[in-house]
């Protein structure tokens, strides 16, 4: 009769080591290692329209743009409104939301494509295109 026996400890350091390592490069390529995130989405203030955007260029309240805290600029992302299933695709062009508990600012005309324009909305972004390197 054959017992087997438990993994070794040796065989899983070296699992959860290429595990690690596989996040830490995400990580330092700029990528997000989740392909999506849910939560509160808000939208960009009137005044910020024709101020400048963490990409330099400024920022037009028609234009479906986006601010995320980590996502690469550049990055495409679909964001799904979970209150009613509009999705919009927008670009990330900024650094943001800049108050706790939102994973994503929106321009205008994003807001307005997910059926809102004031406010916060509980939303989906999943990671559609990484920007050209």
């Amino acid at each position: 009769m054959f017992v087997r026996s438990a993994p070794s400890p040796v065989f899983l350091s070296v699992g959860l080591a290429a595990a690690c390592i596989c996040m830490i490069a995400a990580a330092a390529n700029g990528a997000s290692p989740l392909p999506q995130q849910e939560g509160l989405a808000s939208v960009y203030g009137k005044q910020f329209n024709g101020r400048s955007t963490a990409s330099g260029e400024r920022y037009d309240s028609r234009a479906l743009t986006a601010a995320h805290r980590t996502l690469p600029l550049g990055t495409n992302i679909r964001v799904t409104n979970l209150e009613n299933g509009k999705s919009v695709r927008v670009r990330i062009n900024d650094r943001g939301p800049h108050v706790r508990g939102r994973i994503v600012d929106l321009s205008s005309s994003a807001a307005a494509a997910l059926g809102f324009s004031t406010g916060v909305a509980r939303v989906r972004i999943e990671i559609l295109s990484h920007p050209d390197r």
